[in-house]
């Protein structure tokens, strides 16, 4: 088999709904599989899998087991040779397995290759590609800087603003609402950190994947709609993480 789509979900029943179908679209001329964990979902996603996509694979956890730990659960039923971790809140073009699975850019040392993302709007989502936030690349975005300096190398590193929107190029970290790799890369980089419920897991992944002398790719070629943070709760929790 040669993909996988990994969708974690977490209450978002019509979200999901709407990235299974778009993820069924794109896969038809590709050996592909769907799975589907669900995070103890209270809404009825589980429900509503069973009755509209029996067919694909549903792991329901009893519990909330974070973001990490969900995926990596899925990605030991996993049969394909590459994975593709997907936000439930997302659409995917009817092409875009298809470009990135033959797109040149898989060589012996690439790592993760994500994608142009855009809001439900349309506009494009900076953090498709970025830097490694070290304390100054965290400053220089905290304060703005990036906006003030767009063209400096000394100001713009954390949306990786040397490669435009619409330009393919290396980066150091990619998001994880959407990410394909070898499932060998996954595996040998232990997939991602359980110490992490949520957040920052994909650059702690993306940054492990460049410890091990792999490059990072952004690949503009093809869309996704993310939506965005439809499953996060904007509460006290959510800061303090």
């Amino acid at each position: 088999m040669q993909l996988s789509v990994i969708i974690l979900n977490y209450n978002v029943r019509y979200f999901l709904e709407q990235c299974v179908l778009s993820v069924q679209k794109a896969l038809e001329n590709i050996d592909g599989e769907i799975i589907v964990i669900d995070n103890n979902s209270s809404d009825d996603s589980c429900a509503m899998m069973k009755q509209r996509f029996p067919h694909i694979k549903l792991i329901e956890n009893t519990a909330n087991s974070g973001f990490p730990k969900g995926n990596n659960i899925a990605v030991r039923e996993a049969k394909g040779d590459y994975l593709c971790i997907l936000n439930p809140d997302t659409v995917v073009a009817e092409d875009t397995f298809e470009k990135i699975l033959n797109t040149q850019y898989w060589q012996l040392n690439t790592g993760i290759i994500g994608c142009k993302l855009i809001d439900g709007t349309g506009n494009f989502l900076p953090e498709s590609k970025r830097g490694i936030p070290t304390p100054w690349v965290a400053f220089t975005k905290i304060f703005g800087l990036y906006k003030v300096f767009p063209k400096s190398a000394l100001f713009n590193k954390y949306y990786a603003q040397h490669l435009a929107e619409n330009q393919t190029g290396k980066v150091d970290i990619l998001v994880g609402a959407f990410m394909i790799m070898k499932r060998d890369l996954y595996n040998q980089l232990g997939g991602f950190d359980e110490n992490c419920f949520m957040y920052a897991d994909d650059i702690d992944l993306s940054y492990r994947a460049l410890l091990l002398q792999k490059q990072n790719y952004y690949f503009h070629e093809t869309t996704v709609i993310h939506y965005k943070g439809e499953s996060t709760v904007k509460d006290g929790t959510y800061m303090k993480r």
